[in-house]
């Protein structure tokens, strides 16, 4: 049920992307203690984009889940803060995180909601 949506106005190539979703996938989800079968991860690259009114590289992305414990979303942040700079060049300063804790009464899945 966790969800990771990735915004970045850089371009990114297949394989940056390949490698973005699968560890993006893999990091959020254990750190959520969650099982990755049910990690979603989107990435909207090429994305006209500012950061301090300037065009450099930049993101912003959008955690959400049931149930995210306050105590990891530094550690959460920090990592994937720490991936987007190794594989898109995007710096951590130029990198904006929102967590956002659903109740799961507002989240479905197969035609049901959670709670």
């Amino acid at each position: 049920m966790p969800y990771l949506n990735i915004q970045t106005n850089q371009a990114l190539s297949p394989e940056a992307q390949e490698k973005l979703l699968s560890e993006s996938s893999q990091l959020v989800a254990s750190a959520l203690g969650k099982s990755e079968d049910y990690m979603m991860v989107s990435i909207q690259d090429d994305t006209p984009m500012l950061f301090g009114g300037k065009p450099a590289p930049t993101a912003f992305l959008e955690v959400n889940s049931l149930g995210i414990p306050a105590g990891k979303t530094k550690e959460i942040c920090k990592q994937l803060c720490a991936l987007l700079n190794s594989v898109a060049d995007i710096p951590p300063e130029r990198v904006y995180v929102k967590f956002n804790d659903v109740q799961r009464s507002m989240w479905g899945w197969k035609g049901n909601m959670f709670g």
